[in-house]
């Protein structure tokens, strides 16, 4: 299989991909085409079917599995697929595992990290709720260990959210051992918790788009109804505790305008806050330098891969001495 992370200009592409995007446009001199977003493991590439009623263009819809023939041309420094064939690929002539970005972690072994982390708790009432959410609630957390955490922005791959949970845990037991006035329990059962709602904000993939309930009321305060819930469910579980891990999830945004509908107010929010912030950034940041890696982008440019808007800034892969 020719996977997209290795076209280059003038390849000749026959194969199969998932369809992401579709959506019919009009050239300047009027005429009709398409506007397709194919997709596997490795990216998605922008692509054009230039005669959409041609014989050799059958009907398709988003996610399906098509094979296409067509050529990679550069248009804008990005490549571009111009489809001259496409047709819908029988069932049993592709592996779903090809098309779909996966997190570089063993889902296993995260999961062993995840039970780990819960045992630390020595809170009867925090280990209690983890326990309901992450162990008794099998459909949960069936959901939890292969979705992703974001539709493009970060992790935004299957096992992506237990990826992302776990390392904002790891960043917070680095804080409460730094900072003995933090609750640990309390910072690492908000840590664990803080993305839950995006099971339901985030579809599964392959489509991996926002829910309705995730456009209307986003993952902050399903996520927070979610564990207060959960709270409520455990007989004599303190209500100031609740109240305070709730603020917790509802503040880890750590900015009103970040979509968080409170700022933090105790030391394991704006911890939680700044370690979300941390690994949402980083791995922002390392997921466009390996993007740029693999298009060969930081070798011809100095190390230097252009603006990126999601930080803001021009990036630059780090310079290593050779010993």
């Amino acid at each position: 299989m020719k996977y997209i992370e290795n076209f280059h200009d003038g390849l000749r592409v026959a194969d199969v991909y998932l369809v992401k995007t579709k959506n019919a446009a009009m050239t300047k001199n009027g005429k009709e085409y398409l506007n397709v977003t194919l997709q596997d493991r490795t990216g998605s590439i922008d692509a054009k079917v230039w005669e959409p009623n041609s014989p050799g263009i059958n009907d398709f819809d988003v996610l399906d599995y098509v094979y296409v023939e067509g050529n990679v041309t550069v248009y804008n420094g990005t490549n571009q697929l111009s489809i001259q064939r496409l047709t819908v690929a029988h069932e049993g002539s592709y592996d779903p595992k090809d098309y779909l970005p996966v997190s570089g972690r063993d889902i296993n072994d995260m999961k062993k990290e995840l039970e780990q982390d819960i045992r630390s708790i020595q809170n009867p009432y925090l280990k209690e709720l983890l326990n309901r959410i992450f162990v008794q609630d099998t459909e949960f957390y069936k959901e939890f260990c292969v979705h992703s955490a974001a539709k493009s922005v970060h992790h935004g791959y299957v096992g992506g959210l237990m990826e992302h949970s776990l390392s904002v845990a790891a960043i917070c037991n680095y804080f409460a051992e730094h900072y003995p006035d933090l609750n640990r329990d309390l910072l690492m059962t908000a840590a664990l918790c803080h993305d839950i709602g995006k099971v339901r904000e985030l579809t599964a993939f392959p489509r991996n788009d926002y829910s309705d309930e995730g456009q209307l009321i986003g993952h902050i305060v399903i996520g927070y109804e979610m564990a207060m819930q959960t709270a409520k469910d455990i007989p004599g579980f303190p209500e100031k505790l609740a109240s305070e891990l709730g603020h917790c999830i509802l503040a880890h945004h750590g900015e009103l305008e970040y979509g968080s509908p409170k700022k933090p107010a105790l030391m394991e929010a704006m911890a939680l806050a700044f370690a979300d912030n941390v690994d949402a950034k980083l791995e922002t940041m390392r997921e466009a330098l390996n993007a740029a890696d693999k298009n060969g982008k930081v070798s011809e440019n100095n190390g230097w891969i252009g603006f990126n808007r999601l930080i803001d800034s021009n990036l630059r892969r780090t310079s290593h001495e050779e010993k």
